[in-house]
């Protein structure tokens, strides 16, 4: 994937990396059992990646709409810095984030699927959709992913983000040590 310069150039401004979790880290899919017990499906590549985001302070966090404990959980599992679940207006959970973290708009990516996205996804410094997003959402973001929603969408977010900082060498090169 190409990547345009402008991009690295935002990618390097960013201090924290927020994200949608139904079509972003799942595949937007819900199961429930006969019991009304819901599953999703998470990709490992995403949740593994948030360790080193932590390592170089890199806030992370969810706006969902969806209220899971499934997804809370996973959350915590993660610990993901902050995470807010069943909202409607995820503009006004933005701007909460940038004032209580002292963050400006352009300092924070966010990868959202779908139209419910956009309020955060225009106000952003890095809008991003997995490939598999809404065609209104592609239109209006700066990257479209190579990867779709639960297939790495945020990891591919992460590692543009890590590279363009120069951090993702020395995360290879620690490993390899």
């Amino acid at each position: 994937m190409s990547i345009h310069p402008e991009i690295l150039h935002k990618a390097k401004k960013i201090k924290a990396i927020l994200f949608d979790v139904d079509g972003v880290l799942t595949d937007g899919g819900i199961i429930y059992d006969n019991d009304g017990q819901e599953f999703k499906r998470f990709n490992v590549k995403d949740g593994q990646i948030i360790k080193y985001l932590r390592q170089y302070s890199i806030l992370t966090g969810v706006i969902t709409g969806r209220a899971s404990a499934v997804v809370k959980n996973r959350c915590e599992e993660l610990k993901i810095d902050v995470h807010y679940h069943g909202i409607s207006d995820k503009k006004a959970v933005f701007q909460k984030i940038l004032n209580e973290r002292c963050l400006e708009a352009h300092e924070v990516a966010f990868i959202g699927d779908d139209i419910n996205d956009l309020p955060v996804l225009t106000r952003c410094g890095l809008g991003a959709t997995p490939a598999d997003g809404h065609e209104a959402v592609k239109a209006r973001v700066d990257l479209v992913l190579d990867k779709k929603g639960g297939e790495g969408a945020l990891r591919a977010l992460a590692d543009l983000i890590l590279k363009s900082k120069g951090h993702y060498d020395q995360i290879i090169e620690d490993l390899v040590l």
